[in-house]
Parts: C-alpha cells; sequence; structure tokens
C-alpha cells in the first residue's frame, strides 16, 4: 500500500463525521465572546500583562527548559504554589501545564490497584481518560446523583472490594453549568473511607469566598483533592492541584505526567499568581458577571429555556445539523456562539453553549437573547 491509499481510513473516518454533522474545525475568534472561559475577562488584563513584563524584564525565562525534577523548577513555580495553597486553604499545592493533563495525572497515579473510581458520567473527557488509562476499577454513574455513588461503592465492597474509592466530580459542568451536590458526595466519602476528587475548573475564581471555588469549604481535608485551572477564569493557562502535602510528595515522585513533561513556563506562573491577587482584590469582577448570569436567565427562560443559574447556558437544540447551523447564524451576526454535538454531549442534546464573560455587556447580553429568539423561530 503506498500514496494516498495509506491515508483512505482517515478519510473515511472524516466523511463519515460529516454525514453525522459531527466534523469539527477550526474557526478563529470573531465577535463578542460568548463563547471563551474568560468569565472573568482577565486573558487581556493589563495587571496580568504588565507583572509578567516586568518578570520577563527582570530575567525570568519564557520556558521551563526541562521537568520540574531536573532544571525546569524555577521560583515562580514555587511561589505559586505556595501562594495557591495558603489561598485555596489545602497544605499543598503543585503547578500543572494544564487542567487536562492534570486530571489524566491525577488519576492515573493516585488511584491504586484495588481501588475504584466512581465518576460522574458528566465529567471532563480528561477524567474519563485519566481513570481509564490508570489502574484502579471504573464506574460511571448517574450525573449529580449522589446515591448512586454510594449505591457503587456498596456494590463493589460487596463484591469483594477492599481498597479505596475515588469519587470524580466537577463543581459546576462545563456544558451544562450546574453544579455538583458536593456535601452530599463528602457525607458519602466520609462513611465510607473514600476520596473525593473535585475540579473546579468553571468554579475557580468565580464562587466561594474571594473566588476560591464551590468546594472551598471542603479543602485542606485528608480526602480531598481539588483541581485548578489556570486557563479560565484566571486569564492564563497551566492548571493547581490542591491536596494534602502527603499526596502532592506522591504525585513528585510516581506522576509520570509531572516526572516526564517539560514544566510549564514561568511566565504563566507569574500570570496565574497575579491573577490571584486580582480576583482577591476586586471583587467586583465576580459581582458584574452575577448581574449577567442574572440577565440571561431571566432572558432564557423567556424564550422557553431553563436557566443554569450559573455562566454556562445550555440552549439544547437536539440535532447536530441545526445546532450547527444556529450557531452559524449567529456568528455572522456578530456573536460569537458555539455549537456543541456529540460525543462531548450526550447523544440528542446538541447545543448552543453560552459562555458568559466580561469581555461583554448587559446590552450585548440582550441583543444576543434577541437575535436568538428571531433565529429560533425560522
Amino acid at each position: 500500500m503506498t500514496g494516498r491509499a495509506l491515508l483512505d481510513r482517515y478519510e473515511a473516518s472524516l466523511r463519515g463525521l460529516a454525514r453525522k454533522s459531527r466534523l469539527r474545525s477550526l474557526n478563529g475568534r470573531a465577535g463578542l465572546d460568548f463563547a471563551s472561559n474568560d468569565y472573568l475577562g482577565l486573558a487581556g488584563n493589563k495587571r496580568m500583562a504588565d507583572a509578567v513584563a516586568t518578570a520577563l524584564a527582570n530575567g525570568t525565562p519564557v520556558g521551563a527548559t526541562g521537568s520540574r525534577l531536573l532544571r525546569g523548577n524555577d521560583p515562580e513555580h514555587e511561589a505559586l504554589e505556595a501562594k495557591a495553597a495558603s489561598f485555596f486553604g489545602a497544605e499543598r499545592a503543585l503547578f500543572f501545564g494544564g487542567g487536562y493533563v492534570a486530571n489524566f495525572a491525577v488519576l492515573t497515579t493516585l488511584p491504586q490497584k484495588g481501588d475504584l473510581i466512581v465518576l460522574d458520567e458528566l465529567v471532563h473527557a480528561s477524567a474519563h481518560e485519566g481513570a481509564r488509562a490508570g489502574r484502579a476499577e471504573v464506574v460511571e454513574v448517574r450525573h449529580n446523583d449522589a446515591n448512586a455513588v454510594e449505591d457503587a461503592i456498596r456494590v463493589w465492597r460487596t463484591g469483594g472490594g477492599t481498597g479505596r474509592a475515588w469519587i470524580v466530580v466537577e463543581s459546576l459542568y462545563s456544558m451544562d453549568g450546574d453544579a455538583a451536590p458536593l456535601n452530599e458526595l463528602m457525607a458519602v466519602a466520609d462513611r465510607h473511607e473514600a476520596f473525593l476528587f473535585i475540579d473546579e475548573a468553571h468554579a475557580t475564581g468565580i464562587y466561594g469566598p474571594e473566588g476560591r471555588g464551590l468546594a472551598h469549604h471542603l479543602e485542606g481535608r485528608d480526602n480531598v483533592v481539588s483541581l485548578h485551572t489556570s486557563g479560565k477564569a484566571l486569564g492564563a493557562s497551566g492548571a493547581l492541584v490542591t491536596a494534602p502535602a502527603v499526596l502532592c510528595d506522591y504525585l513528585v515522585n510516581r506522576c509520570r505526567p509531572f516526572i516526564y513533561a517539560t514544566a510549564p513556563s514561568p511566565l504563566m506562573a507569574v500570570a496565574s499568581a497575579t491573577a490571584l491577587d486580582i480576583i482577591a482584590d476586586e471583587p467586583e469582577r465576580r459581582q458584574r458577571l452575577a448581574k449577567l448570569v442574572t440577565l440571561s436567565g431571566e432572558k432564557a427562560l423567556a424564550l422557553g429555556f431553563p436557566p443554569s443559574g450559573s455562566q454556562i447556558l445550555p440552549i439544547i437544540v437536539g440535532d447536530n445539523a441545526r445546532a450547527m447551523a444556529l450557531a452559524e447564524v449567529l456568528q455572522a451576526r456578530g456573536f460569537d456562539v458555539r455549537g456543541i454535538r456529540p460525543p462531548t454531549v450526550p447523544e440528542g442534546t446538541a447545543r448552543l453553549r453560552i459562555s458568559l464573560t466580561l469581555n461583554v455587556g448587559e446590552d450585548d447580553v440582550t441583543a444576543l437573547f434577541d437575535a436568538l429568539a428571531e433565529e429560533w423561530k425560522q
């Protein structure tokens, strides 16, 4: 087999995706931002830019040049980790290159052979990938159902399971915008001497005192591990895992995605640390976002769509082709709204994912829903 024939199976797969209206392509930024995760508008913040520029001027390198265990451990990394541990109320923090790799790293390292990982069915794809690549047994349970989590652990114990259970959830779900029943899940974890791993990606910076997240009251416990991404509300890139010190030490010694990866740029550590200062110093950002959430909920309800109560508002369309066509029409009208299709969301639930950020104002939100009302009727 030579030439183009080598590529036939890939082209056939892409044609199959196109027939199902699931073919993806890369599109640039255009129009009003109703698509990004820059919830607090910090990605272009001058204070962050100035902090990075000052660090560069003072000799901070652009790249880490190696893994943290070789020559890639910079003072900026350690300063961020110390600040994050204090800010979130954890014993230690460890900085990773992104949320995906952090989820994958934790779930391929901390749960051991003989343990059980209980995944909420709608938790991030990176958690699913990490769980399945690890050594523990894996089971999925109904979304936001603490009773289903407890039942899964009991069934596993009855079947001879003797290790530890790991309950894995998002505090705020990325495609539905709904919050996890964290207190109920914590109670389940305590009853079964289990760990609770909470992905705070879409809550960090927005919810809790000073933006410390929806799970702020659980941080610092021996059986709680949290993940705080820098690439969403914090406006930078990277991710922080907060946990008991012994678990962070274990990750440093046993976690292959940490040991063998080049460390994140120290400049991103500077940016992330500055973002933590900003969200503590400027509560008005969270207040402005909360007003946009309330307004969008009212507008959605007027159109017959249930509000999510958060900055992530799904408009369920159902059909893949129709969802993408509606997104394209809104984009043509100047609103950067993206369509989301399976397998990112369950079959039959293709949607518009409206993301509220401080890159827009109340008039922009009103204009978007006016346009949506017009296009929906057609």
